[in-house]
């Protein structure tokens, strides 16, 4: 069963980026330099998040407060061998309960363009036009929070 925190110390940090460096940088071939930014610091204004799947850390998301209001969804990753069950969408689902706590109105994020029909399933809508994010892919969603 999937449990999903959000990354309250050190470790969990270390957790979700482990997560986030197996999807992004080895999988993916995103720049290591690009995956990892100011908002990673330990006194950055994000919310990280970490699913675990008994003790073992196998899905990450990040939540940043980008204006009154608004937040911005990202590096939501989940290892290869655990696509397919759930855990992004649990992932998502604490996303959303934190968004809902910290009464904002809009969630957005950039989706790869693959993973946009998994981001539609929950509410998101396409806006604009496909652009190019650390080489790969991405189209700009949206979604109410009450949604």
């Amino acid at each position: 069963m999937t449990d999903v925190r959000v990354a309250t110390d050190e470790s969990a940090r270390e957790d979700a980026f482990a997560v986030r460096r197996t999807v992004f940088v080895d999988e993916q071939g995103v720049d290591e330099a690009l995956e990892y930014d100011e908002h990673d610091e330990p006194d950055a204004d994000a919310v990280h998040f970490v699913a675990y799947d008994d003790g073992e850390p196998i899905g990450a998301a990040r939540l940043r407060f980008p204006n009154a209001g608004v937040g911005k969804v990202e590096r939501v990753a989940v290892l290869a061998s655990r696509r397919g069950e759930d855990v992004g969408r649990d992932l998502m689902d604490a996303v959303h309960a934190e968004a809902r706590d910290r009464d904002l109105d809009i969630l957005k994020l950039h989706s790869q363009t693959r993973a946009a029909g998994f981001y539609e399933r929950l509410g998101y809508e396409r806006r604009g036009e496909e652009f190019e994010e650390a080489g790969i892919p991405h189209v700009e969603m949206r979604r109410p929070v009450g949604s």
